[in-house]
């Protein structure tokens, strides 16, 4: 069934309405009628299951048929930064990562990123990254949309990262201790940052840096992963960890 995602003052009276591009997708894209079903997230873990009672130009309205608890989160709040990768990998990054669980995405620059940020187009690549993140949201079921924030240095990734109850930095050198053995000593934690590099990984002075406030450096195994997919391995084991 089709879902798609709205604020809690879009509910009232038992019905539901939805404006703008959802809207416009609903009448021309998927030529639904009156009478059909849609399932529709409040943004605040709840579900909605709904028939369209009335299409309009700009607005669907839906009476809402029965009430839930999204099921389709993780009982952890998993924070992924990710070093800016270079082409359009990024975009590959959280697609995935949102379909293995992650709540919010943080792209940064480390030293060995090819990418740079620019300041000047930052606004526009984040509201492209969100829209990538409302489409992996409804595709993947989930009952939020994880928001992808505007990139920030390391310094501050890290700062942010090491608030959270567990915080890990996934690595390929020397001195790792395995993620399984973090995710055991911290278990039952609310709040997971986890941490990935781009390309050419971190540097030793910045694992040292992670370090000195508190990161966990995980090791992944014995092989060395792509930036593309160490994300979605190290999300996977979370979740497998955390919830399975």
């Amino acid at each position: 069934m089709p879902r798609f995602f709205i604020r809690a003052e879009q509910i009232s009276d038992g019905y539901i309405v939805i404006t703008g591009d959802d809207a416009h997708h609903i009448s021309r894209s998927l030529r639904m009628a009156t009478g059909e079903g849609i399932t529709v997230c409040d943004m605040q873990k709840h579900i909605y299951e709904c028939t369209i009672s009335e299409i309009t130009d700009t607005e669907v309205r839906a009476k809402i048929d029965t009430e839930g608890v999204s099921d389709t989160e993780p009982t952890a709040f998993i924070s992924l930064y990710q070093a800016i990768p270079k082409g359009d990998k990024l975009e590959t990054v959280i697609q995935k990562s949102i379909d293995c669980g992650a709540c919010e995405i943080i792209p940064f620059a480390s030293e060995r990123c090819i990418a740079k940020i620019d300041k000047k187009d930052a606004p526009k690549k984040c509201a492209r990254h969100n829209k990538i993140a409302e489409s992996a949201s409804k595709q993947s079921g989930r009952g939020i949309i994880p928001e992808v924030l505007e990139a920030m240095s390391f310094n501050e990734a890290i700062a942010r990262a090491s608030e959270a109850e567990l915080a890990i930095m996934c690595y390929e050198g020397d001195g790792t201790q395995s993620l399984k053995q973090i995710l055991a000593e911290g278990k039952g934690a609310k709040s997971i940052s986890v941490i990935i590099g781009a390309e050419g990984g971190f540097s030793q002075k910045e694992v040292d840096k992670a370090r000195e406030m508190g990161i966990k450096i995980a090791g992944l195994g014995k092989r060395i992963l792509r930036c593309e997919t160490a994300p979605t391995f190290a999300l996977s084991c979370i979740v497998y960890e955390t919830e399975l």
